[in-house]
């Protein structure tokens, strides 16, 4: 898989990889952080591949849990594409972190573990029927990270984008990493079903509610409740652990503030979420 020309939050000269590392977003730092150690983990033999994949038999009768989220952490052996889906997943995932659809909390990260949620839950539902065209592997990291590309590229339809220096729309950027796989001759399969669920996301979160007057995707509100509205903040005490002031994309702020919205729900819904209340008959 060719790597993206886009640019990423740099490895700071002065900080090194640690202050790159916690400049990242809340959900992109642990996605990422996880999915390295996991992958690290596996190729190095400290735990078995087979251990990480989706198996729903060994779930289902030997309740081994774990398979609920180990394949979207295990990205695969230690190769070319899979060095380009880590830098894919921190560099996408930081983007539409930053302004993800609004589902009720504001446009922040809340809205953007909900979106998480939602991929999560649709690849496993889909995975057996998808199963049935195509051959498809038991891991997901890559799967949830093209669902992420292509949310992205709805949300951020005419954010410049670029592969080996050809410069597109963010529109085509799925599509133009698709058609590369194929030609190259990579599996495409998990980029394809990442795509069809990141469109059933996209339908649900942005079409529906402006062509048919509902909002059918709501942020949970226990992740409201602890991630609050827009950006996230940790408490202050958090901050003066590392020492206060700004760091990346983390604004520090006493208890019970956060970041204003970055993007608060428009006229195009039915509700008005930014509000304390909702606001019925908007258009």
């Amino acid at each position: 898989m060719p790597p993206p020309n886009n640019n990423v939050n740099q490895i700071d000269d002065t900080g090194g990889p640690q202050a790159w590392f916690n400049s990242l977003p809340l959900i992109t730092r642990y996605w990422f952080g996880l999915a390295f150690l996991t992958t690290c983990a596996a190729n190095f033999g400290i735990v078995s591949p087979l251990k990480l994949i989706y198996l729903w038999d060994n779930i289902y009768e030997n309740f081994e849990i774990w398979r609920f989220v180990s394949p979207f952490l295990f990205i695969g052996k230690f190769d070319f594409n899979t060095l380009m889906a880590l830098y894919m997943l921190v560099s996408f995932s930081q983007r539409y972190e930053m302004e993800p659809y609004n589902t009720g909390a504001g446009g922040g990260t809340a809205d953007y573990a909900a979106a998480l949620m939602f991929g999560a839950a649709s690849i496993f539902a889909t995975y057996p029927l998808v199963g049935m065209v195509m051959k498809v592997p038991p891991i997901f990291g890559r799967t949830l990270t093209f669902f992420v590309i292509y949310t992205w590229s709805k949300r951020h339809p005419a954010a410049p984008a670029s592969i080996w220096g050809i410069q597109m729309k963010a529109i085509h950027l799925p599509f133009a990493y698709l058609g590369l796989s194929v030609l190259m001759g990579n599996m495409y399969s998990d980029l394809l079903h990442g795509i069809a669920v990141g469109h059933l996301f996209y339908f649900l979160v942005d079409v529906v509610p402006i062509v048919y007057g509902k909002d059918v995707i709501h942020t949970p509100q226990f992740l409201i409740d602890r991630l609050g509205v827009g950006a996230y903040v940790p408490p202050a005490d958090v901050a003066g652990g590392r020492g206060g002031g700004a760091v990346g994309n983390n604004v520090w702020r006493p208890p019970g503030r956060t970041n204003p919205p970055g993007d608060p729900a428009g006229s195009s819904r039915g509700y008005n979420w930014g509000g304390g209340g909702r606001t019925l008959g908007s258009s």
